[in-house]
């Protein structure tokens, strides 16, 4: 659902008028009619609500932004500005637009760890990521590839990854987050940090290998 359409369902759901969700969101009664109607007088084009906005919204919904951006479509524009609502955006100013990437588990930057999947959660990331899943990085061992532990590393699901590239590997049941090499024989994961030595696997052990896809992007939380 767009937005638009989420507060609508809502106000018909509770028989509140427009004025009446606007008192609850603090946001004006002519900038909810802009929503519901998804475009903006001003610019004519799709309106594209900034993040405070979206935080009154839910307000007005009685969720929080979370819980608002589970209902939201995929493709619902959302704006990096910090201007007031109303206010035409600058051509400066570019829309961004959100997706839902299932966060599958942890995966280890050091040693090997049971790969957890829990596809019941979810990161909230701009769609020009191309990637399928997400897993939570564990451990130092990618640190100068400026992974760190507890980064959330976006993958793209594909078998096989060129030499150098990153990948998110599973030995048996154990997953890991490393820079791939293959020679044809030889099947070697190497860390980014110099404590931690290669793994490399040969013969039979090949058989136990499979790559979960390539790391296309990460995402940090500022300390």
């Amino acid at each position: 659902m767009t937005i638009g359409d989420i507060v609508k369902k809502y106000r018909a759901d509770n028989k509140i008028s427009v004025r009446e969700f606007a008192e609850k969101t603090g946001l004006s009664s002519g900038y909810v009619s802009m929503l519901e109607n998804g475009i903006n007088p001003r610019s004519n084009k799709p309106i594209s609500p900034t993040i405070p906005s979206l935080k009154k919204v839910a307000q007005g919904l009685d969720t929080d932004l979370d819980g608002l951006l589970r209902m939201m479509d995929e493709g619902q524009e959302v704006s990096l500005s910090k201007t007031e609502p109303e206010a035409e955006i600058p051509d400066n100013i570019f829309p961004i637009r959100l997706s839902r990437f299932p966060l599958l588990g942890d995966i280890a930057c050091g040693k090997p760890i049971f790969c957890n999947e829990d596809r019941e959660s979810y990161v909230i990331a701009g769609t020009d990521i191309d990637a399928d899943f997400c897993l939570r990085a564990h451990g130092d061992s990618m640190v100068n590839a400026r992974i760190m532990d507890g980064d959330i590393v976006f993958i793209r699901e594909q078998s096989a990854v060129e030499n150098g590239e990153i990948a998110a590997v599973i030995i048996e049941d154990e997953a890991t987050l490393k820079r791939v090499y293959y020679d044809g024989k030889t099947f070697s994961l190497i860390s980014e940090n110099p404590a931690y030595p290669p793994i490399v696997i040969t013969g039979e052990e090949l058989n136990h290998i499979k790559i979960l896809g390539k790391a296309m992007a990460f995402q940090s939380d500022v300390k």
